[in-house]
This record gives C-alpha cells, sequence and structure tokens, in this order.
C-alpha cells in the first residue's frame, strides 16, 4: 500500500500546499490495494515490482493529478454541461461531444506543480531502478541496451467502487514517446482519452457518473520489443484451467492486440509445462522502433512465415504465467515484450471473461455441409445471421441488431455496434484480439483470423458461424437469431435418471442461461465471484459501517441462481476464500496475516468461528433472499470442517441467526478432509442433511500433494485407490445414515468411469461443469441401466 505522505521528489520549493498530495509514485511505492490512487494497470505494475517480477521500471502520475489538474483550470462545470447534451446511442452526438470535451483538455495547461514532478521523475528514471526487487541480469540489460530516455506512456483507469467496470482497450497508450514535452502532451491525452466516445458511451451504458472515474498514467521505461504478445494462464474461448495460451508477433504488441497481425499461437499443458498446440501464422508486417518514431515495417517473405519465439522462450513465459496466476490466486492476461532475449511483463490483469458466455450449448451443430470460410474459435456459440461489412467504425450505425459483424478487425470504436451484433468475424487477430476479448465479455460467438472473408461474404448474406469451431457456413443451419439470446440451444434427447446431477456455478451472470439445461439444480454455488465482485474486504466494509453493502451485493447475486432456477435447489458453499486471496481484496492487508501454507490455514469453517462477524453478513444474506425474496430453495454447505466441535459451533452461529434445519432448509457438509472421511458417522451426529465430496482438495489431502506445482503434479489422481477407498466410504456410510450423498469437484465431470463406480456404490447425487452435463446424464442413465436402479 501506498503509505508516505508525501513526494519523494519536490523539484523546486513554493508549492508546500502539495506535500500532501501524492501527485506522482513510483511504481515500487504501490501495490493492487492503491487503484483508487493509480487505476487498476497502475496497481497490478506496482504489484509486480514488488513480487520481483519482471517488470520494466517506472512511475505513475497519480488520479490526484488527474483531479488537480481538473479543478485547476475549473474543467468540471464544462464537461458536465457537454454531457447534458449528450445522447450517447447516438454515434454523431457521441462524436461530437467527445470532440469537445477532449478538446477543452488539450489546451488546458498542466498545473505548474504537477509537471514540474513529472518531469523531475521522467529525468531520475534511467538511474531510479529497485534493484532489490528486479533481477539484476534484467537491470544490467536495461542500463546497457534501452535508451533510458524512450517512456511508454499508459492510461490506467480507476473504478475501485464500480463492480464489473471493465472493457478492453477504453483509453489510450503512447509508445516510444522521448523529451520532456513530448511526455507531458502524452500524459495530457492520456487524460483526454478518458473521454473517447468509447469511454464516455461504456460508462453511460453502465449508468456510471463520470467523475467517479478518475484517471492515472504511468510511464515506464520502453522495451524496443523484436518479439511480444500476450498469454493467457487459461484457454480463454473455452475456460480449460489446464491450458495455457501464449500469442506472439515481430515488432511492438500493439498489433496483436488491435487484431491488425494474426499471431502465432502456442497452447501449453500447464502442469506439464509441454507444448501441446502449436500454429504458426504468416506476419506481413511489424510496428518498430526507427530513430524517433514508430514505423510499419514489411518483413521479408523468409521471415513472414517464420517462429516468433523458441521453444525455451514459451517454457520461460508459461513458467511466469503460472507464477503470476499463483500470486493473484486468479486467471491472468498478461502482456510481455522480449528484447535482446529477455523477458518482461509489461502489463496484467484479471481475466474478466471467464463464464461470460451465452446460452450454453447442449449438442454440437452437426451437419454435412462444408464450411465456406474457416478461423480460429475464439468465444464459443453457434449463431445464424445476416452479414453487415463493416469497413471502419465510421459506419457502425450501418450495423441492426441481431446482424452479424464482418469487419478486418475491430477497435474499442467497434463496441457500440458489438453490442448488437449477434456475432463477429473477423479477418485478422487471435484469441487475444479485442475483437475476441471483447467477444467474450459480451458473451457472443466470435471467430478470427478468417482470410479472404471480406472478398468471400457480402452484406445481407445469411451465414452460420460456429463460435467453437471457427468454421463459417453458408445460409442457415439452425434457427435464426432471437432477441435476448445470444447463441442458440440446439436440443437432444436426455434420459431421466434417479440419480440427480447438478451443476457447478460460480458467476451470476450466466444463472439464467444455464438454468435452461436439463439439471435437477446447482450442487456447488461458489461464493467466491460474488465476493470478488464485490471487491472490499467484508472487515473493512465493517469499519467503515458498511455492512450493507456486501449484505445486499451478496443477496443480489444468490436471488439471481435461486430465481433462475427455482423450485430446483441451489446449494451454496459459504465462502473458502484463503488468506491470500481475501488480502487481493481492497483493504485486506490489513486484516489478513502472510501464512506459509494457505490452504491448510485459516479457511472454512474455522474463519467463521475466528471471524463470526463477517459469518453472520452471508448468513443475513441468505436469510434476506429465503425470508425476503421467498426462495426457499437455497440451501447451504460448509467448506472446510477440519473437527467436530468446528461443525457444532458453526451450527451454533447459524441457529443464532435464525438458519435452523427444516424440510426446507438443508444443511450439507463439504467432505474435503481426511477426518471428514475417517469420523464421518460423528460429523453426521451432529445433525447434517447431505455431504458433497470436493474430490480436488481431498485427493490432494490424501495423497500429500500440490496439483498447482508442477514438481509433483503428476502425482495428483482422483482415481487412486486411496481416494476411490475414501469415496466409496463416504456414499455407503452416508447410504446407512439415511442422508446424500454428492461429489462435486472435477473428477466428475472429467473421469466417465468414475461416475460408474459412484452410482454403484449409490451415490444421490453428482454435480458437474456446465458443459458436462448432458454428456454425465448419459453416462448416469447407462451406469444406471447396469446395477439395475
Amino acid at each position: 500500500m501506498c503509505n508516505h505522505c508525501y513526494l519523494r521528489i519536490l523539484p523546486t520549493t513554493g508549492y508546500t500546499e502539495f506535500m500532501n498530495k501524492k501527485l506522482v509514485v513510483w511504481f515500487d511505492e504501490v501495490d493492487k490495494d492503491d487503484i483508487g490512487l493509480v487505476g487498476g494497470k497502475g496497481a497490478n505494475l506496482g504489484e509486480m515490482t514488488q513480487a520481483g517480477f519482471p517488470v520494466p521500471p517506472g512511475f505513475i502520475i497519480t488520479s490526484e493529478a488527474y483531479y488537480h489538474f481538473l479543478d485547476d483550470n475549473k474543467l468540471r462545470p464544462k464537461i458536465k454541461d457537454y454531457i447534458q447534451n449528450l445522447n450517447h446511442n447516438d454515434q454523431r452526438s457521441l462524436t461530437s461531444v467527445s470532440r469537445q470535451i477532449k478538446s477543452l483538455i488539450l489546451r488546458s495547461p498542466i498545473p505548474k506543480e504537477v509537471a514540474l514532478q513529472i518531469v523531475s521523475y521522467y529525468h531520475q528514471l534511467p538511474t531510479y531502478i529497485h534493484a532489490k526487487k528486479q533481477k539484476q541480469d534484467m537491470v544490467s540489460h536495461l542500463l546497457k541496451h534501452v535508451n533510458p530516455s524512450f517512456v511508454a506512456v499508459r492510461s490506467s483507469a480507476t473504478a475501485e467502487d464500480l463492480p464489473g467496470a471493465s472493457f478492453a482497450g477504453q483509453q489510450e497508450t503512447y509508445l516510444n514517446v522521448v523529451g520532456d514535452t513530448n511526455v507531458l502532451n502524452k500524459v495530457r491525452a492520456c487524460w483526454a482519452s478518458l473521454f473517447e466516445p468509447r469511454a464516455i458511451f461504456y460508462r453511460s451504458e453502465q449508468k456510471f457518473d463520470h467523475f467517479k472515474v478518475g484517471i492515472a498514467v504511468p510511464v515506464q521505461k520502453m522495451i524496443n520489443s523484436e518479439t511480444s504478445g500476450v498469454m493467457f494462464t487459461v484457454d480463454p474461448s473455452t475456460g480449460d484451467k489446464k491450458k495455457i495460451v501464449i500469442e506472439a508477433i515481430f515488432g511492438l504488441g500493439e498489433f496483436i492486440v488491435q487484431g491488425i497481425e494474426t499471431p502465432d499461437q502456442y497452447i501449453v499443458d500447464k502442469y506439464a509445462l509441454e507444448i501441446v498446440e502449436k500454429h504458426i501464422a504468416t506476419q506481413e508486417k511489424a510496428l518498430v522502433r526507427e530513430g524517433n518514431n514508430n514505423v510499419i515495417k514489411k518483413l521479408s517473405s523468409r521471415i513472414q512465415s517464420a517462429q516468433k519465439i523458441s521453444t525455451s522462450q514459451v517454457m520461460e513465459l508459461a513458467t511466469l504465467g503460472k507464477k503470476l496466476e499463483r500470486h493473484y490466486f486468479f486467471p491472468q492476461d498478461i502482456e510481455w515484450a522480449i528484447e535482446k532475449g529477455h523477458v518482461y511483463i509489461v502489463q496484467t490483469r484479471p481475466i474478466t471473461t471467464i463464464g461470460k458466455r451465452g446460452k450454453p450449448q447442449v449438442a454440437k451443430l452437426e451437419t454435412n455441409q462444408k464450411p465456406i470460410l474457416l478461423g480460429t474459435a475464439a468465444s464459443p456459440g453457434i449463431v445464424t445471421g445476416p452479414v453487415t461489412i463493416l469497413k471502419s467504425a465510421k459506419e457502425i450505425h450501418k450495423l441492426n441488431t441481431g446482424d452479424i459483424l464482418v469487419a478486418k478487425e475491430t477497435n474499442p470504436d467497434y463496441v457500440p455496434a458489438m453490442r448488437k451484433a449477434a456475432a463477429v468475424v473477423t479477418e485478422r487477430g487471435g484469441r487475444t484480439s479485442h475483437a475476441a476479448i471483447v467477444s467474450r465479455e459480451l458473451g457472443i460467438p466470435a471467430v478470427v483470423g478468417v482470410s479472404d472473408i471480406l472478398k468471400t461474404l457480402k452484406t445481407g448474406q445469411v451465414i452460420t458461424v460456429d463460435g467453437q469451431t471457427g468454421n463459417i457456413y453458408k445460409g442457415s443451419l439452425i434457427s435464426p437469431q432471437v432477441k435476448g439470446f445470444k447463441t442458440i440451444n440446439i436440443s437432444v434427447d436426455v434420459p431421466k435418471t434417479a440419480t440427480k446431477v447438478y451443476v457447478n456455478l460460480a458467476e451470476p451472470q450466466i444463472a439464467d442461461q444455464t438454468s435452461k439445461l436439463p439439471v435437477d439444480g446447482v450442487g456447488l454455488l461458489r461464493a467466491e465471484f460474488m465476493i470478488a465482485d464485490i471487491g472490499i474486504h467484508p472487515k473493512k466494509l465493517i469499519a467503515d459501517k458498511r455492512q450493507s453493502v456486501f449484505i445486499d451485493k451478496l443477496a443480489g447475486g444468490l436471488t439471481k441462481f435461486c430465481q433462475a432456477f427455482s423450485p430446483r435447489p441451489v446449494v451454496y458453499r459459504t465462502t473458502d476464500f484463503k488468506t491470500n486471496e481475501y488480502r487481493n481484496l481492497i483493504g485486506g492487508k490489513a486484516y489478513e496475516p502472510e501464512e506459509p501454507n494457505p490452504m491448510l490455514g485459516f479457511r472454512g469453517a474455522n474463519r467463521y468461528i475466528a471471524s463470526s462477524d463477517v459469518f453472520e453478513l452471508e448468513l443475513r444474506a441468505i436469510k434476506q433472499v429465503r425470508n425476503k425474496g421467498g426462495f426457499k430453495n437455497l440451501w447451504v454447505m460448509i467448506p472446510f470442517v477440519r473437527t467436530i466441535d468446528e461443525l457444532f459451533k458453526v451450527k451454533r452461529i447459524m441457529a443464532a441467526e435464525g438458519l435452523i434445519r427444516t424440510p426446507s432448509f438443508k444443511l450439507w457438509m463439504m467432505v474435503e478432509i481426511p477426518s471428514n472421511v475417517i469420523l464421518l458417522d460423528k460429523f453426521i451426529d451432529v445433525g447434517i442433511d447431505g455431504v458433497s465430496v470436493g474430490s480436488n482438495d481431498l485427493t490432494m489431502l490424501i495423497l500429500g500433494t500440490d496439483r498447482d506445482n508442477s514438481e509433483v503434479a503428476g502425482v495428483f489422481d482422483e482415481k487412486n485407490e486411496a481416494v476411490l477407498w475414501a469415496l466409496e466410504k463416504v456414499i455407503k456410510t452416508c447410504h446407512k445414515r439415511k442422508i446424500t450423498s454428492s461429489i462435486c469437484g472435477q473428477a466428475a465431470s472429467d473421469y466417465p468411469d468414475l461416475v460408474e463406480k459412484l452410482v454403484s456404490w449409490g451415490v444421490t447425487s453428482v454435480s458437474v461443469n456446465p458443459d458436462a452435463v448432458v454428456n454425465t446424464r448419459q453416462i448416469v442413465h447407462q451406469a444406471e441401466k447396469k446395477v439395475g436402479k
């Protein structure tokens, strides 16, 4: 946390009134708790620097400097006047207001005290390297090979209290900036970019106050990259957590993000650290620095089809990706660059598109027709619709709701049209391009990198887009796009089973769509995504007397699930954040200890007892949904219960809040610790209605291994005989004691033969990921036929 009360550098005297203002800070003076001061991008650059990742050094002009600039020039009233006359759904009005506000900002002077500090930090940048946090070889390389006056000037918007405020590329970035005047001008241009048409449109759509979103400006030593790219620590289009996706191009990274060039793609097995799939693309041109300018350079025919990075560099990047994911305890979207063989991380952010899909598919597109075009599958879903070709963002008014947007590539100015589109298809770009990221954000199908699409298709032509395979077909192969649905549900016959098939969920946004699947309810509703969306540590909310924020937002998320699945049960697993995950919330570091092994630390039932005030907030949200909302289908499951006494004390806290087991309120316990298996009869004696086996944690604790540690991940095996013995004992004990038994870990989704064993032992339900529901139901049906169930 940035806790200094003065600026390290005051380049001139006479500005003592700004002694307590944090106008400019070094990367190593901030961390991820400082989003309000330095924005998401700035906070992550500081966090990575402090953690020792290879981040080029730099400093950040804070949001306080931006707000001081507005106030010093008396710009707020003028900007408000422009905004009041805005119709954000009218592209001409949006463009006109944006142009007027940006002009106002760009012609206003930067206050002298701010400008002097920016220049002073800029001059010190070549020698300001936090040696304790940076690898010495990287430090030496930067000093020797990089012209210290070249910097990247980036935008970093602040929105710490605006949940869901995440969208790709709303503000500007400037590369290879050199000289005092140019740096100051680009800082002001970044401030102005907060009022780009796309940014105004997004805030207006989300009903955000335009002055609650500030902007900070990171200024970072420029890496003159020979190759650069993007890395996702899960497969962004399928959500496969076992894969890392790396995309690479020659030159600076702007061409990959903008989708101007189709990149190489390397898919890496996260645990084995092996390349399992590789696609080498042809790259015709690259963005490079020549002198003081960024120029587009045509590549020779020999280089165009060459592999962009070596296998060893792929492995080095994948290893860094795993470390970043482990550090943040959330999948990451990472921008990287390589210069003279050195790998640098220039940005990371959480992947915001996991689970943001349209209506789930229950079958693949069955057709004998050959596709007319083939590209890279970038966002899942299957739709039919008429083509609208857009040659530039100036033509977005031509696209009607339900059309399929076809373009060479997209940029943030296309977003208003993308929100109306049934699908997006681009001639260039990869899975990490703007078109791909935003399509996943919106939950619409996308296919990118489709060669010759602008020559092959015509506006008005009806096509079918399969975002799962990358195939594009002529004509309509399914029902036309239905308003309100992002993808089309292609139904298949699904057998009924005595064993219930539940679904595992976490994201409220997909509750309605997933409820259409042939499931008997939600067998595992994870709290963590809803808590992460709140974004603030509950103890900080209690300290600030804002408990209602936590209760109301959690209750709102729970209500979406209960409403969608009613009257089917929704089994909510109460929060199982570990200390390192809680520390990542705003204010978390003030309340959470640093533990050497958080998996075995302060979590689950033990936390509820020690911090009952937080648990009570959660219970009040549950009561609000059940009593005020009337959704009696909400049940509760308690995770990570180490001892009999812990279960007893948790039940006592629940009873004090008026939550007692009844025929309409079931209490389950997670079985994920060996003690749960060994002493299951005694746990049942305390009083529970059912158990659900968390096969991931149980397998790790039985075998004494860590599936996220590549050194020992190979030992992790949910079909190991010791694990199978435990599963059989749990299910048969529950059957004998007449309570329900379920399994909600990854095993039930991954291993059909294990599901057969579970059914034969008498399991009453299995809970699987949405994409495994239909297949699991069919496996269960076959298993029941074998055992005569």
